[in-house]
């Protein structure tokens, strides 16, 4: 059964950087196109970052461009968002997601991970 699964949140600082993983397992997410989204609380789940299938097309959110980054490594059914400069605003909980292209991704994801908080203390 295909599987995202993430992992890298904690509790950290306001200014410090967090990398977020998510695994992919049960089949070859290669060629699918991944992304990853947040939700604060109280709030509704919202989008942070896409990457196409081969990674040559990386996109962020307008408000995080210069600190977040997403990545993806096909050899290891990976895909990594580097978080830097974090804020409190960015605690969430944050989700992996993929889809077999951007739009589908952006819209109706077929595939999601079970989340993994970062919280971010001033």
């Amino acid at each position: 059964q295909a599987q995202l699964v993430e992992s890298g949140g904690g509790l950290v600082q306001a200014g410090d950087s967090l990398r977020l993983s998510c695994a992919a397992s049960g089949r070859t997410f290669s060629r699918y196109a991944m992304g990853w989204f947040r939700q604060a609380p109280g709030k509704e789940r919202e989008f942070v970052a896409t990457i196409n299938w081969s990674g040559d097309d990386p996109y962020c959110a307008d408000f995080l461009k210069g600190r977040f980054t997403i990545s993806r490594d096909n050899a290891k059914n990976t895909v990594y968002l580097q978080m830097n400069s974090l804020k409190p605003e960015d605690t969430a909980v944050y989700y992996c997601a993929a889809a077999w292209d951007l739009i589908r991704l952006r819209t109706v994801p077929d595939y999601w991970g079970q989340g993994t908080q970062v919280t971010v203390s001033s």
